[in-house]
């Protein structure tokens, strides 16, 4: 199989299909990408979608793999912590690392994408077609049939194999789950809360009007408000509240008043900085959240699925775009193995991958819990502490469950994952027990955590939980 006569073809251009035509591109594939939506580049069609980002190392890796490392470093914007806000407006920050080298970044999903194309449009052999829809997809011959939004025609293109990047929505997972020609499991559980983008706008000489280098949290328990930065100074604001539940829902808070009231109760100090509040809730979509699973990603050696048309998440552990970024840096592991024909190449790719994808859907859920709640709870306060210092006294040999995730790149989401959860019993237990002061002596809290994680990850072992 020699690459450069491979014809490859890519539906959906977003982050993850953009970033994987650079890459293919630079392996010498012939690609053709096919979206739906207008060039972005030219047509400002955000709404609707989260602006901004959090990038982190698994992102970063991609990048770097890619060669954009240095230009993708000018479109972030440093956050070195939580800052968690509270009713009366009062904050405290909660770093992401006792490490300081340890951050994520905030980052503008138009902007990225807009390189993302660029870098793959300097390759003669990748080809990218806007306002074309994908229809359908014969998976078993390899071709695809799109409407072309601009002649109103349709038409057929075949290639090598397919490749759906298309998103939560995939119209070749549909294909898949439609034409009943394979066992094909599938699974999209929604939350019962939705979100909806509000906005900080800048101060009048383009200056933040609230820290620009974290990422803020208003945690209320059954509902949260976050905000990110952005380069211009403003801040993309997201409501995450129950569609119909609790005393507040998407559903009640259906005139000016009503929203007023309920962010003058719980969110004052931000409604001090949204004058546009109300123009903003009004005129932006309320969305939900979910996630998706399915196996296989593959039909023989036609078509893959990658990206969240594989495994759509929720937004809470800022990995989507990062897990779809590695799903990038995993392929081309695979490919630069040569296993010969393309169905060995996917199977070998789903194989190692898709293990990873569950868990961070799994974590992205744990963390929708702890970021709406466990945040301003005193021995989640007390448990962070604890980590920090011994990141901090101790950055070779201790890493938080979020550290492991998000910062450490070389090892998958499953491993991070189990060791991750252990860890958090371990320092709960030990927290919830009164043990002596777990600060006086770190060195000696430090093997007590190592021992007890050690502990649980053999229990859960024998037990069949891993």
């Amino acid at each position: 199989m020699k690459e450069q006569k491979q014809n490859i073809l890519i539906i959906g251009a977003g982050l993850c299909g953009a970033l994987l035509a650079l890459r293919l591109g630079q392996r010498g594939y012939s690609v053709s990408v096919y979206e739906k939506r207008p060039d972005l580049r030219t047509v400002d069609i955000s709404a609707g979608r989260s602006i901004n980002l959090a990038f982190s190392n698994r992102g970063v890796k991609a990048m770097k793999l890619v060669g954009l490392g240095e230009k993708v470093k000018q479109l972030c914007i440093p956050m070195h912590g939580r800052m968690i806000h509270g009713k009366k407006g009062q904050t405290f920050l909660s770093p992401y690392s006792g490490r300081d080298h340890e951050y994520i970044n905030s980052i503008s999903r138009g902007d990225l994408n807009a390189l993302l194309l660029d870098e793959a449009e300097k390759h003669k052999n990748v080809n990218i077609y806007f306002n074309k829809k994908c229809k359908s997809v014969d998976f078993e011959n390899t071709t695809a049939t799109f409407k072309d939004y601009e002649s109103k025609s349709e038409f057929i293109e075949d290639a090598d194999i397919i490749i759906g990047t298309d998103g939560a929505g995939s119209v070749l997972r549909k294909s898949y789950y439609l034409g009943k020609k394979f066992l094909f499991s599938f699974s999209q559980d929604y939350l019962t809360h939705g979100y909806k983008e509000l906005s900080i706008l800048p101060k009048p000489n383009g200056g933040f009007k609230i820290d620009k280098n974290a990422l803020h949290i208003w945690p209320r328990g059954r509902f949260m408000l976050i905000a990110l930065p952005n380069l211009d100074g403003s801040f993309t604001v997201t409501l995450f509240l129950s569609y119909n539940e609790g005393t507040y829902n998407f559903k009640n808070l259906d005139t000016d008043d009503k929203i007023l009231d309920f962010f003058k109760n719980e969110f004052p100090d931000a409604l001090a900085k949204m004058p546009n509040l109300l123009e903003d809730f009004k005129n932006n979509p309320t969305a939900p959240l979910g996630t998706i699973k399915c196996s296989p990603w593959h039909y023989k050696g036609n078509t893959l699925l990658m990206g969240d048309a594989a495994h759509a998440i929720v937004p809470f552990y800022g990995q989507g775009m990062n897990a779809s970024f590695e799903d990038v840096v995993e392929f081309d592991k695979i490919l630069d193995k040569k296993l010969g024909d393309w169905e060995s190449i996917f199977k070998a790719y789903e194989k190692t991958r898709k293990k990873d994808t569950d868990a961070i859907a799994d974590l992205a859920i744990d963390n929708y819990y702890e970021m709406r709640d466990h945040v301003a709870n005193p021995i989640f306060k007390e448990k962070r502490k604890l980590e920090m210092a011994l990141e901090k006294e101790f950055p070779e040999d201790y890493a938080s469950k979020y550290a492991l995730v998000t910062f450490n790149d070389a090892i998958g989401y499953e491993k991070a994952m189990l060791r991750g959860r252990a860890q958090d019993k371990a320092i709960l237990n030990m927290l919830s027990q009164e043990h002596t002061d777990l600060f006086s002596d770190l060195k000696s809290t430090l093997e007590m955590v190592k021992k007890e994680t050690e502990a649980i990850l053999t229990e859960d072992k024998i037990a069949g939980l891993k």
